[in-house]
């Protein structure tokens, strides 16, 4: 009822813990300036690609290296040396990547499911962004990449990277993608430690990654 004392009561206890909060707040130290003069980017002239392929190959990936026009014969290659016959092909990832290769192209128009996914030997991709200085793939779902889980149930992940896509650090590539894209970092094949420290590779995804970098201009 407007005008008695319990009306009043709640903006009273607001007042009061808001004034406690306060108090408790009064000596807090004032927000210290965070410098953002640190390096963007790697030193001039650094080899970016060389230093790419060096940093993947620590994390237990497997890079080869091909101009444009050996990219069909390369993927080939790699496919068969991993016996991969049954492949997760995202529906923008180009028909002369797979031209040389003798192998089902599986497609996910309708959505494949986690099972049959899993069933599959490996899967193909692009990506949107790698970094030499951490050895990373960033894919954030495009059209020759796919959707998340297509690069994660997989046992077998080979990833096109072209020279043009690598740029040297993490904020050169943040600088690239659209913050609104999922987006998956990728370092090498999925591995973990947690247990007794022993390594165990293709736990949260595929247990091989075959990184396939383009160069030349053309790329």
């Amino acid at each position: 009822m407007a005008g008695s004392p319990e009306a009043g009561r709640p903006s009273d206890a607001r007042e009061s813990v808001l004034a406690r909060i306060r108090e408790s707040l009064a000596d807090r130290p004032s927000a210290v300036a965070i410098p953002r003069d640190y390096e963007l980017a790697l030193p001039p002239g650094a080899d970016v690609t060389a230093l790419f392929v060096e940093r993947v190959s620590d994390y237990r990936a497997t890079v080869h290296r091909t101009m444009v026009a050996g990219l069909p014969a390369m993927i080939a290659a790699v496919l068969r040396a991993r016996g991969a016959t049954r492949l997760a092909v995202p529906a923008r990832v180009p028909d002369a990547w797979l031209s040389a290769a003798d192998v089902e192209r599986v497609g996910d128009d309708p959505p494949l499911s986690y099972a049959a996914l899993d069933a599959l030997e490996g899967v193909i991709t692009g990506c949107a962004v790698a970094v030499a200085e951490t050895g990373t793939i960033v894919l954030d779902a495009g059209p020759d990449q796919g959707r998340r889980v297509l690069s994660l149930l997989p046992d077998l992940h080979v990833c096109v990277v072209t020279a043009s896509q690598v740029v040297g650090t993490v904020p050169e590539a943040l600088a690239r993608l659209q913050p609104t894209r999922p987006q998956t970092w990728i370092s090498g094949p999925s591995a973990t430690s947690d247990i007794e420290l022993q390594r165990v590779e293709g736990v949260h995804g595929p247990r091989t990654l075959d990184v396939i970098l383009v160069d030349g201009p053309s790329s």
